[in-house]
């Protein structure tokens, strides 16, 4: 029996918003994504914050986060919604 389906998995990634890093211990990830920095994540990004006239920049951290996703698709040579046809 050859296989018809022959899912993709695709990997979606994104980062969290950048905070100060202190704060950043706790922030989590989207629903459905899965954490992949630990700790305070990431010092890889700056954060701004508006005092008066000023907007001044300061480094900041951010979480990795990845979900896995399923891509239904028909293996070659089927086709369809149920990958019968050839």
């Amino acid at each position: 029996q050859a296989k018809k389906r022959c899912d993709q998995k695709l990997l979606i990634r994104m980062k969290t918003k950048c905070v100060p890093c202190s704060l950043n211990l706790d922030t989590q990830c989207p629903a459905g994504y899965t954490k992949i920095t630990n700790g305070t994540g990431t010092p890889d990004c700056r954060y701004y914050l508006e005092i008066k006239t000023h907007t001044l920049s300061f480094p900041g951290c951010r979480h990795r986060c990845v979900k896995e996703f399923e891509q239904p698709e028909c293996c070659q040579g089927h086709w369809g919604p149920d990958c019968m046809g050839k």
